[in-house]
């Protein structure tokens, strides 16, 4: 059985850019709950086509968020040569949250899809647990993060920061959240 996708024909493949194009602007704008009919419409296309390329919203969202889940999960590679492994991991988990915080409503849909190996996001999401978790590991083997704090805990405690960063003023919410945290993760 072969198991490689067709290449899409120049029309579909337009149709296919013009989706994610505005799924993006949609999800910015109004959350990862935005109004599929509405993207199809302002794409161009009927909800067929966005279904037929995307068959549910976290499908959808998943591609959206792929290419910025995959650089992180590069950065938190590169971020294993730091001298500061815990300062690299804050910093990590902060650039995790200010993406987070693009999409109203993603902190709820990442904390779900964690748990749930049936969504198309958990692959996805996992990519980038196992990033951070040599950044955890190398911040636990320094001595400077508590030894039972686990890399899952970190990126669902993450995603309830940026909810909450969301109802806090000013620009510094999810930063000054992450500082309070870290203050209590940090080995004695």
């Amino acid at each position: 059985m072969d198991t490689e996708k067709k290449p899409l024909r120049a029309d579909a493949r337009r149709n296919y850019e013009r989706l994610l194009e505005e799924a993006r602007r949609a999800f910015a704008a109004r959350g990862v709950e935005a109004s599929l009919e509405d993207i199809a419409r302002n794409a161009g296309v009927g909800i067929g086509t966005l279904y037929r390329h995307f068959p549910t919203r976290e499908a959808l969202v998943e591609t959206v968020l792929r290419e910025r889940f995959d650089a992180q999960a590069s950065a938190a590679r590169d971020l294993l040569e730091s001298p500061e492994p815990l300062k690299a991991l804050k910093g990590w988990l902060a650039g995790l949250g200010e993406q987070s915080a693009t999409y109203r409503g993603l902190p709820d849909l990442m904390v779900d899809v964690l748990n749930d190996e049936a969504s198309p996001l958990y692959a996805s999401c996992h990519s980038m647990q196992d990033g951070v978790s040599h950044l955890v590991e190398r911040a636990k083997a320094a001595g400077e993060l508590r030894a039972d704090v686990t890399a899952h805990e970190l990126l669902v405690l993450l995603h309830a920061l940026s909810w909450a960063s969301e109802h806090l003023s000013g620009d510094k919410g999810l930063e000054r959240l992450l500082d309070l945290v870290f203050a209590g993760l940090r080995a004695s």
